[in-house]
């Protein structure tokens, strides 16, 4: 296949980040300044297109040094990954984070999602754009949720250059939000990861037990307070028994899906096509949700101890870390964590000596929420736009590279270690017969103690609202994030199972609890979900790719009118919606209208 270049030509700093990632270019046809006489052939074929899994990282290394990807950049990037232009453009303008137009090398991005929004984002941003005002050097994007809901309103400011520099404002106020922008060195450092857990140092906590207590970056305090346990016991018991373990326990996903951990270990574990991957899913976009990134903060070496034992335990030899793009401090927490558990014989070719080699990969996300989706993250591992991709084959036979995989978000993968340490039955008898172990809970809005929170599977909703300081003049719940579905204010007594929530007709999804207030206006609220998933659609499908925007169209024009007036286009977006839950080929499409739906029906919304 011929590939077709454009004229452009990288910069000097274009050129030394990519290098910097890959290496030197060893011909012309790599972009090498050599003799024109070896671009008469190209080493290619395989080893090529093994290569083709660096085009992300690759798109990462121009952004954070520049702060955006020109043509000749990225021809430079497709020259050393043998990849066609084409297809590299179609990779680097599906994320949110990057640009292939010219912007200055500072961009703010200010949240304006459902908890931000109900905490005065709007007024935020407009202040922060009359302060800085016109050739400030600064580029201010409004975003979706940047996971720190219980800080609400968020701003997260990221300088380009060697190296690139980051902060964060939150809760943020214009100065702040100017003052991280401007010179993020000088910005104030962020609060501790335990700030983000009222329990934090309570007893009987099993999740977050070492948020607050332990220092994030010591190896040695980890272990001193129970780090490694787990895994010993695992090698004691072996692939076969620490899957027996974690199916007898009764733990499954805690991404919203809540299919059994130990049937997909097993089954992945039974493939005979090698080699089988790991791959860790923190890629934690649903609006409201927080709780992945305060275990990575606090607790970073559980998550490395936690994928080891599930490579172990599934035969995968490579794990791949799945991560946000807008958590800096999780990156420099995982990047440092895994690092010395190398140095130290944790990870490697021979982990703790029993013959076993395990090694885990950072991966950034850029800005897709539907790479949350199991599918469309391996195709951004492996370099391609985030689409979803139709099933079956399903990832257990055919994953990431086409082979054997498992998938696990963070919040499951670190249940794992209580499992080992306690035994399943122990484990099995906290909450209830159908939904065993114990679950997080990312509380935001109107309450007064915001945060992430550990309680039994079984427990009321008015009983974790209760534990959060509910404020006066509480109007609704919101359950499993944009995603998920509204509640009354007199319906606290819907058990936090999977099953009970089920049977109340709704969901509780990945542990979203966002409370809202009278202050809040609730059509503004469905608008704000109506336009989250019409631009976090992939487009692959037409359901959701259509469907999307036909409901952010019909609540656009409800918002205009009242009664009657509205009742047609309330019939278009329950058939409009029944056809995105019907036919769309993954769980974006499949959910995007449960919100809307839930507080037309349940809250009397436009009646």
């Amino acid at each position: 296949m011929d590939l077709h270049f454009g004229d452009s030509k990288p910069t000097d700093e274009e050129r030394a980040a990519v290098d910097a990632l890959l290496g030197p270019p060893e011909s012309s046809w790599e972009g090498a300044d050599r003799s024109d006489a070896d671009l008469r052939w190209a080493r290619g074929g395989r080893a090529a297109r093994d290569r083709r899994d660096l085009l992300l990282p690759g798109l990462h290394a121009i952004n954070d040094r520049v702060g955006w990807i020109s043509d000749g950049a990225l021809d430079y990037l497709c020259r050393r990954l043998t990849v066609p232009p084409a297809e590299a453009y179609g990779v680097a303008t599906f994320y949110a984070m990057f640009s292939v137009k010219p912007r200055p090398a500072t961009v703010l991005h200010v949240c304006t999602d459902l908890a931000c929004a109900a905490a005065g984002a709007p007024r935020l941003c407009a202040g922060i754009e009359e302060r800085l005002g016109l050739g400030s050097g600064v580029s201010v994007q409004r975003s979706p949720c940047l996971g720190l809901c219980e800080r609400a309103p968020a701003a997260l400011a990221i300088r380009a250059g060697d190296p690139v520099r980051t902060a964060v404002s939150a809760p943020a106020t214009v100065h702040d939000a100017v003052l991280a922008a401007s010179a993020p060195d000088s910005a104030p450092e962020e609060p501790p990861a335990a700030l983000a857990v009222p329990q934090a140092g309570q007893d009987g906590l099993m999740l977050l037990h070492r948020v607050g207590v332990v220092d994030p970056a010591s190896l040695d305090d980890y272990r001193a307070h129970g780090g490694y346990t787990a895994l010993r016991r695992a090698f004691e018991l072996g692939p076969a028994g620490v899957i027996r373990e974690v199916t007898d326990s009764g733990l499954v996903g805690r991404g919203g899906a809540a299919f059994p951990t130990g049937r997909k270990w097993q089954a992945t574990a039974s493939q005979p096509d090698r080699p089988h991957y790991l791959v860790c899913n923190a890629d934690e976009s649903e609006p409201g949700t927080f709780k992945d990134r305060v275990l990575m903060e606090g607790d970073p070496y559980a998550l490395v101890e936690a994928m080891t034992i599930a490579g172990y335990a599934t035969g995968a030899h490579q794990g791949y870390l799945y991560l946000r793009g807008e958590y800096p401090r999780a990156l420099h927490r995982l990047e440092h964590a895994i690092a010395q558990a190398r140095a130290r014989g944790l990870l490697g070719d021979d982990v703790l000596g029993q013959g076993y080699a395990f090694d885990i990969e950072i991966r950034r996300g850029a800005g897709a929420y539907i790479c949350g989706e199991e599918t469309a993250l391996f195709n951004s591992i492996e370099g391609y736009r985030g689409e979803p991709r139709s099933k079956p084959p399903f990832p257990v036979e055919k994953g990431l590279f086409g082979k054997p995989t498992v998938e696990n978000n963070v919040e499951t993968l670190v249940n794992v270690l209580p499992i080992l340490t306690l035994g399943a039955p122990a484990y099995a008898a906290i909450g209830t017969e159908r939904s065993t172990g114990p679950k997080l809970f990312c509380v935001s809005g109107a309450v007064e103690r915001p945060g992430v929170y550990e309680l039994p599977f079984g427990a009321t909703l008015g009983e974790l609202l209760t534990l959060a300081g509910v404020r006066g003049g509480l109007r609704a719940v919101l359950l499993g994030g944009a995603a998920g579905g509204f509640v009354r204010a007199d319906e606290l007594d819907i058990p936090l199972t999977f099953e009970g929530t089920r049977e109340a007709g709704t969901t509780l999804g990945s542990g979203v609890v966002m409370a809202f207030d009278d202050s809040v206006p609730l059509p503004r609220l469905l608008l704000r979900i109506a336009e989250f998933f019409r631009d976090e659609s992939c487009g692959q499908c037409v359901p959701c790719r259509v469907g999307t925007v036909r409901q952010e169209e019909a609540l656009h024009r409800i918002a205009e009118r009242t009664g009657a007036a509205a009742a047609d286009d309330i019939a278009l977006l329950r058939e409009v919606g029944r056809a995105m839950r019907d036919a769309s080929i993954c769980g974006l499409g499949q959910t995007a209208w449960n919100a809307v739906e839930s507080a037309i029906d349940r809250l009397g919304a436009y009646a």
